[in-house]
């Protein structure tokens, strides 16, 4: 049997920031005193004339990275979410948002799989504050293939996009003839009973759910999410449409996330119940990462047990 191939995204982040700087050299990176941990440090290594090391000062990062991305270079801005989207955000929403300025914000450490850090440093409200941005692309890639295809696609985009990357290695779902589109949802399974629609390292989760409720003599759906906003109505319908109901996985509150994106686009165009697997609206711990997802149901279980009532919701 083959090793199973582990990478944390933030990783996948760093390396495709290097290929990207191979071949444009207009990309300028910036990042927050943080470079080792997000992975920037790559690029910086690479090309220490166009890497910037903004300090502690998140605000500021973002203020630079608007005037350069105005002045013609492509631009990626980094840090922990919980500083790029919480500390920045006033920042971001005005000197990057409002004005549709061209930048990219990778922000690695996302969520519950920081570990150890604790919640001051786990992130679980990013995706909620920057989906209220008008304009805002948000895309939360499940493993390194899809990293690296969002980096690209990132780096191609007109306008602002934030990019959500984990601490924690985690299991590869793509192989390399994967094709990643901005605003595309995508089928990874089939099914009649109920639909899962997962993102980021929950991706791989809900394909172990997909076997334990089939297991259970129930055929259920899965669609990859990356992308949060745009979020891809038409796959959403079509999965209300064909089992009658959804559940929806992420490492994020349960509130403002990928949860609340569907339940959106579900309760306009074709009301199904829609149930939610998430950090249920409270502050994470510190503790191992893994054990960490266990405790707040960021499992396999937890997906399967929100699906099964799901389905008892549309009878």
């Amino acid at each position: 049997m083959a090793d199973i191939i582990k990478t944390a995204t933030r990783d996948a982040y760093g390396k495709a920031l290097v290929e990207l700087g191979e071949k444009n050299d207009k990309l300028i990176v910036l990042d927050a005193d943080l470079a080792a941990a997000t992975k920037t440090g790559m690029f910086k290594k690479a090309f220490p004339e166009r890497f910037y090391d903004c300090g502690i000062a998140e605000g500021n990062m973002m203020g630079i990275a608007a005037g350069l991305a105005s002045s013609g270079y492509t631009v990626f801005a980094s840090s922990f979410a919980m500083f790029a989207a919480g500390r920045a955000f006033e920042q971001i929403r005005n000197t990057i948002g409002y004005p549709h300025i061209n930048v990219k914000i990778g922000a690695t450490h996302a969520g519950i799989s920081v570990g150890e850090d604790g919640a001051s440093h786990q992130c679980c409200e990013d995706i909620a504050l920057m989906r209220t941005i008008p304009g805002m692309t948000i895309i939360n890639p499940a493993d390194d293939i899809e990293t690296r295809l969002a980096v690209l696609a990132a780096a191609e985009h007109d306008g602002p996009v934030y990019m959500r990357f984990g601490r924690l290695a985690v299991p590869r779902v793509f192989d390399e003839n994967y094709k990643f589109e901005i605003g595309k949802g995508v089928y990874l399974n089939e099914g009649t009973d109920v639909t899962i629609i997962a993102t980021g390292l929950m991706v791989e989760r809900a394909i172990a759910a997909v076997e334990l409720l089939k297991s259970e003599g129930i055929s259920a759906a899965l669609i990859n999410m990356a992308t949060i906003k745009p979020i891809d109505k038409d796959i959403i319908i079509d999965a209300a449409k064909k089992t009658g109901c959804i559940v929806t996985a992420e490492e994020h509150n349960v509130i403002g996330g990928l949860g609340s994106a569907v339940a959106e686009v579900v309760s306009e165009n074709c009301p199904v119940p829609v149930t939610r697997v998430g950090v249920e609206d409270v502050f994470g711990k510190s503790g191992p990462a893994l054990e960490l997802l266990e405790i707040y149901g960021l499992n396999a279980k937890g997906i399967a047990e929100k699906a099964k009532k799901a389905i008892e919701l549309k009878k």
